[in-house]
């Protein structure tokens, strides 16, 4: 038993040439080979040394051989199940099968002022809530949905965050790093007979940093899959054109798929390019630019060659502040052409301005985005039955019609994908209903999760160890002088 997400029935879009193809593909292994890649760890520069990589120690850098490259790639599953708290929510990563996940923020969002603040611990935990109960969402991210809450350490956020998941949703979990939290959260995945989804992540240009490459042993060690992640800015930490910018991060995802087979070959892995265009007026990255689509039809072209699965994390933000017309527009052109080009993990629901910003609201109107991509990837149908010709000629002309046929009856709900938070009245309905927006039936659908909504909960044991190893992480930094 899992969940079945959705499965795209066509060929996958496609940008580029196999001839272009292999040009990125040949640049990808000349960068590892002659210029190499960082990595601030002793532990992963001897086991690099070990299997026959040309390691600089005083330069911390890693220059890759290009069969090793070619084995290790050979080396990762090309689909994989993740176990989650109740089974009925296990995922199946890979094939043609596309989940969606969240896309975290920092903060939320006034919905009426539209200015960010910390969220109370309460919000942070409606938040989640909500996200078990939405149809289409199969995975919920690291710093889900928000870095932490009111109250909360900055060091005890991830933690924290982790806790709130466990406590109020049984879908799969992603988690990150930092400061070690990692230790306490595989402790929590463990306490509850749960996996969790690692991270291991660059540092464009070219670097892995130590801590991330710590973290990637403790997560393979502990037998959870774990993604890779890239997520430069094309112009800043990556050249600005869009193959340059996809041999660079390309470079930086292998070199980190490869550490994490030497470490444990075989590993449960997939790959995440999260690049923005940097815009060059302000510094900032360009959420919602469709130079980001562009980057990610060739990665996912790329990958699926390669055979891994695959997730787009770059389309789930935008640059709005605002839950409106661009919010909109920005997420869901990203989030369609990423399951047309063969993502197996889309980012979308919850973000709204780059990691800035979430709210359960916006998770809500994903919702219906991921169900209507979802429908849109499950095609047409073409056979006698859905051709309808013996109907066709039944009816006849006017005055036929056929609102009153079985064959309706039996498909029009199959066919159509109905949102549950979208406006779908007739003008007149819409007016006697009180003029709601789709921003007021998402509020109004929140509402109903808040009070209807009953997440599987653990049991007082599990609880019981989650609350001990929150205590276990306080006590940790607090010897540290971090607490």
């Amino acid at each position: 038993m899992a969940m079945e997400g959705f499965t795209r029935t066509f060929r996958p879009l496609e940008i580029i040439t196999d001839e272009q193809l292999e040009a990125i593909h040949r640049g990808t292994l000349d960068v590892l080979e002659q210029t190499g890649i960082r990595f601030e760890s002793k532990k992963a520069l001897a086991l690099f040394e070990k299997n026959g990589c040309r390691v600089d120690h005083d330069e911390m850098r890693v220059r890759f051989p290009p069969g090793l490259v070619e084995e290790c790639l050979r080396s990762c599953p090309s689909s994989f199940r993740v176990k989650a708290r109740d089974e009925r929510y296990d995922v199946i990563i890979g094939g043609n099968t596309v989940y969606f996940r969240t896309f975290p923020g920092m903060h939320t969002v006034d919905l009426t002022t539209w200015e960010s603040r910390a969220a109370t611990r309460k919000e942070n935990y409606d938040a989640v809530t909500v996200l078990d109960a939405l149809d289409n969402l199969h995975i919920l991210g690291l710093y889900t949905p928000y870095f932490g809450f009111e109250g909360v350490a900055p060091v005890m956020g991830m933690p924290e965050s982790f806790a709130a998941k466990m406590r109020n949703s049984a879908k799969v979990q992603c988690t990150g790093y930092s400061q070690d939290c990692e230790v306490f959260t595989i402790q929590m995945a463990q306490a509850v007979g749960t996996e969790m989804i690692g991270f291991l992540g660059a540092s464009p240009p070219l670097t892995f940093h130590s801590e991330t490459v710590q973290a990637a042993f403790r997560f393979v060690e502990a037998g959870f899959p774990v993604f890779v992640v890239s997520g430069a800015c094309y112009g800043a930490t990556a050249p600005a054109t869009l193959a340059g910018a996809t041999v660079s991060s390309n470079a930086e995802i292998i070199a980190g798929l490869v550490l994490i087979q030497l470490i444990k070959p075989t590993t449960r892995v997939y790959v995440s390019d999260t690049g923005f265009p940097q815009n060059m007026r302000t510094g900032s990255p360009s959420f919602g630019d469709i130079g980001i689509s562009l980057h990610t039809v060739m990665f996912n072209q790329l990958w699926r060659k390669y055979g891994v699965p695959r997730n787009n994390s770059g389309v789930g933000p935008s640059n709005s502040k605002e839950i409106d017309f661009q919010c909109g527009y920005e997420k869901a052109m990203g989030i369609l052409i990423s399951a047309l080009s063969g993502a197996n993990i889309i980012c979308t629901h919850g973000g709204i301005h780059g990691e800035i910003t979430y709210h359960p609201i916006q998770s809500i109107l994903d919702d219906d985005i991921a169900g209507m991509v979802g429908r849109f990837l499950a095609g047409a149908t073409v056979n006698p039955e859905m051709l309808a010709i013996d109907l066709i000629n039944e009816v006849g002309p006017i005055p036929g019609h056929y609102l009153d046929k079985a064959h309706t009856r039996t498909w029009w709900k199959k066919e159509q994908y109905i949102p549950k938070a979208a406006d779908r009245l007739t003008y007149p309905e819409w007016m006697k209903a009180g003029k709601k927006s789709a921003l007021t039936y998402a509020r109004e659908r929140m509402e109903g999760i808040l009070a209807n909504h009953e997440p599987i909960p653990l049991s007082p044991s599990q609880e019981q160890d989650i609350e001990r190893i929150l205590a276990e992480a306080r006590n940790y930094y607090k010897d540290k002088g971090q607490l």
